[in-house]
């Protein structure tokens, strides 16, 4: 009897799924797109209504005939990839391939979580593929395309070959950009602030801060206006003037969006945001929780919706009144209301069941896996609690015409906080002071009184959850491109990290204003914003994919033309600085070459190139004066540079390599380079870099007494021994890569191990494998796997 075909994204979401479905069903993943634009030209004809030209991406040729022989023989094929646009299209083009006029059944299968209740009533209940999700998720692509294929060239030819923008990507940019211009032009302020430490007739002793004068609001702005305040308070009683007190309510939160799931993850366990995605996806698509097999934890985590079923309600107020009791249970449920820009396609981020607590799963889960369900587990049981309940103080105390204030608020009803607090409350609740009882005139007793000077701070650069809520909150791209857009600026050297906030680079600045002034509508944070709601109208028919494609090309056209007409060629002038040459005086500026930033004088006689972090006269570096010797680390030149303890090597490839050698004092110096804090194992002399016939190697410095060689490893453990895997040659010279034990092991293979775990089978490392006329490419080193993964996307097409 034929089976039904069932396909998904992952093979850990087929593995759960298959448990569900019984003998009736085979399961297969597709292990993501299998279709998209073609990387080798721009795919998207602009002289025919933008009509995409898709292809079968590099690789997944043996997936796709894989799954059109299963599909040929099955009774009807159901689709299953992930609820958004991106799944949506995905289906759209597995229908494509799969039906083949076969004139097949073919059902799109939604599955908000993946559990077996939920999995067989979506499959009994099957729908049909989203044609206007489909459009939205092309529409998206296409601009995307546009973007990526029409600005890079403009900036190859401008500023430096192999530079790109992204839509998307670019407005991210800016905004890290314009937070540093803040930053540079700021300019602290001074002010005082006065605390008065008083004791009433019980304790604790409480800070009082001073805020009025007369009654109005009091700046202090200097010293001298300071000793004026110590004058008027040197012999001032202070009498309570006022006591205010009132309960306050915290209302529970709403269970997690992705936006504040990456956010809360990113501040408490210092995450990524594409960490905090990859962890969600695992808790989604199924775990192994032993003799129960294959579970999915989380409801889907791509989601901008705070809705939740009321079944989930339900179990989550059954678990509230049996493990807390009534006190902590509301009389109704807790709801909470969306945005209006939310379409409400998915339930909130939610654990699959209330009653399956991180404690129950925890020795079946990896460490983070069990971090980030906790982290979902209690807002979700806390958003159906009751308010947290304090009682507040707010103090007021006279001392002549100034007024002090202290509050200080007590804890009566932890309520939701009983299960969960966010981050910031963690750190409000510890601030609060205690205050003793007082009543109205009554004298209090001054234990001291601290003045202390401040300046006023620049805004902070952003860290990876603030800019996911600046772009929230911007409306600029959508949860699930968060992650895609923070790692794309970070891969193309705009941004860096510096104590876990973002940074730019001077070639992220450059290219951001670049941007900012050439292209006003595409850099404009509402014009962004205002293009993800077109593609929402499209997505709910409201508007025609066409109409916002068109009405966006007219005028990127338009500013793409005069911005070739107007950009200065960065590439030939450079990029002006107030630096000096050392060498002639001549003005020096910034360019970017094959090797990264580089400083040069303007005078062409002089031809003096400098590495832009070292300072004239100190450690002069000549970019054109390379050795006989190449980078151990990566493989660019080493070139000669002259420091203030002499010559030294260093890769030509700085700042993104930083490997040095000392220059030897031998005679043969020029084929013998030590390398710093590495000794022999052997006879513990210094190893030296040495150049033989087949290229560099690290060998002992005591040839020929000692002659030991050091192996060149790969950052690969060998799969059959404890051995690493190293770099070895056939009596032919041919190189393969084979376990360090040898010849008690004898593993080994042709093509260069990859330290890069198989999506597919899990395996612990990659070869990477060399085609003709074409770019390598990763091929799992399981043979009965045959999983292979093209190079990454260009960053022009992102």
């Amino acid at each position: 009897m034929a089976k039904s075909l069932v396909v998904v994204e992952s093979p850990a979401k087929a593995k759960t799924i298959n448990k569900y479905l019984g003998s009736d069903y085979i399961v297969k993943a597709c292990l993501g797109h299998i279709k998209d634009l073609p990387k080798s030209k721009m795919g998207v004809d602009e002289e025919n209504n933008f009509e995409p030209h898709y292809v079968i991406i590099r690789g997944k040729n043996d997936i796709v005939k894989d799954l059109q022989k299963a599909a040929e023989k099955a009774k009807q094929i159901f689709l299953a990839p992930d609820p958004d646009r991106e799944g949506e299209a995905i289906a759209f083009h597995l229908a494509e391939e799969l039906d083949h006029g076969q004139e097949k059944v073919v059902h799109r299968v939604i599955l908000n979580e993946i559990t077996k209740e939920e999995v067989q009533k979506a499959f009994a209940n099957p729908t049909v593929i989203d044609g206007k999700k489909v459009q939205a998720q092309q529409a998206r692509r296409i601009l995307d395309r546009l973007v990526g294929y029409k600005l890079s060239p403009l900036l190859w030819q401008k500023v430096k070959r192999g530079l790109s923008a992204g839509r998307v990507q670019s407005i991210a940019l800016r905004l890290i950009c314009d937070r540093e211009r803040e930053i540079l032009a700021f300019v602290p302020e001074e002010y005082w602030i006065f605390t008065a430490f008083l004791e009433a007739n019980e304790p604790p002793i409480f800070p009082a801060k001073l805020l009025r004068k007369d009654g109005k609001k009091l700046s202090i702005p200097d010293q001298q206006a300071s000793d004026q305040v110590l004058a008027d308070l040197q012999n001032a009683e202070y009498v309570i003037q006022n006591v205010e007190k009132k309960q306050r309510k915290r209302h529970a939160p709403a269970p997690y969006i992705t936006s504040k799931l990456q956010q809360e993850a990113s501040r408490k366990f210092r995450w990524p945001v594409k960490k905090v995605m990859m962890v969600a996806q695992e808790l989604y698509e199924g775990v192994e929780l032993g003799d129960e097999g294959a579970v999915g934890l989380i409801t889907y985590m791509r989601t901008d919706s705070v809705r939740i079923s009321e079944q989930a309600l339900q179990e989550a107020r059954k678990y509230i009144n049996d493990e807390f009791g009534t006190v902590y249970l509301p009389d109704q449920a807790n709801y909470f209301k969306n945005k209006k820009s939310v379409q409400d396609a998915h339930e909130a981020i939610r654990p699959t069941s209330a009653f399956r607590t991180p404690e129950s799963v925890r020795f079946h889960l990896s460490k983070d896996e069990h971090k980030l369900y906790t982290l979902i587990w209690n807002r979700f049981v806390a958003s159906q609690m009751k308010s947290a309940e304090f009682d507040e103080t707010i103090i007021t105390v006279g001392a002549n015409q100034y007024e002090f204030e202290a509050s200080g608020q007590i804890m009566t009803f932890p309520g939701f906080m009983k299960v969960y607090q966010e981050t910031q409350e963690v750190d409000s609740e510890e601030d609060a002071s205690k205050l003793p009882p007082v009543e109205i005139g009554q004298k209090v007793r001054l234990d001291k009184l601290e003045p202390k000077q401040n300046f006023t701070q620049p805004p902070p650069r952003f860290t990876e959850a603030a800019l996911v809520k600046e772009l929230e909150e911007k409306e600029i791209g959508r949860p699930s491109t968060y992650a895609t857009i923070i790692s794309v600026i970070q891969n193309r050297n705009y941004v860096i990290k510096e104590e876990n906030r973002f940074k730019p680079t001077d070639l992220g600045l450059l290219i951001s204003d670049i941007l900012v002034q050439h292209f006003i509508e595409l850099m404009d944070f509402k014009y962004t914003a205002h293009l993800e709601e077109e593609l929402d109208e499209i997505e709910e028919g409201s508007k025609e994919t066409l109409e916002v494609l068109n009405e966006f090309y007219g005028d990127f056209t338009r500013d793409l033309k005069n911005a070739y007409d107007n950009i200065e060629n960065i590439k030939i002038t450079g990029l002006a600085t107030d630096l000096k040459c050392p060498q002639c005086g001549s003005a020096m500026v910034k360019r970017w070459g094959k090797f990264g930033a580089f400083l040069a004088c303007t005078n062409e006689e002089c031809k003096y190139t400098q590495n832009p972090d070292e300072k004239p006269g100190d450690s002069i570096g000549d970019v054109g004066s390379e050795s006989t010797h190449v980078c151990l680390k990566c493989g660019k030149p080493l070139v000669v540079k002259v420091g203030r303890y002499g010559k030294f090597l260093a890769c030509s490839g700085y700042p993104e390599c930083k490997f040095t050698a000392t220059l030897s004092s031998s005679k043969n110096a020029e084929t013998s380079v030590e390398v710093p804090g590495e000794k022999c194992p052997q006879c513990g002399r210094e190893l030296v870099i040495k150049h033989g016939r087949f290229g560099p190697f690290i060998a002992c410095s005591n040839y020929p007494d000692c002659k030991y060689i050091k192996q060149k490893t790969v950052d690969v453990k060998c799969p059959e021994d404890a051995g690493d895997l190293v770099e070895k040659r056939t009596r032919g010279r041919k190189i393969f890569y084979g376990c360090s034990n040898y010849p008690e092991c004898k593993f080994a293979v042709w093509n260069k191990p990859v330290p890069r775990e198989c999506p597919a089978c899990q395996a612990p490392f990659m070869l990477e494998k060399y085609r003709k006329d074409a770019p390598s490419i990763l091929e799992c080193y399981n043979k009965e796997c045959k999983y292979q993964l093209e190079p990454e996307v260009s960053p022009a097409e992102l």
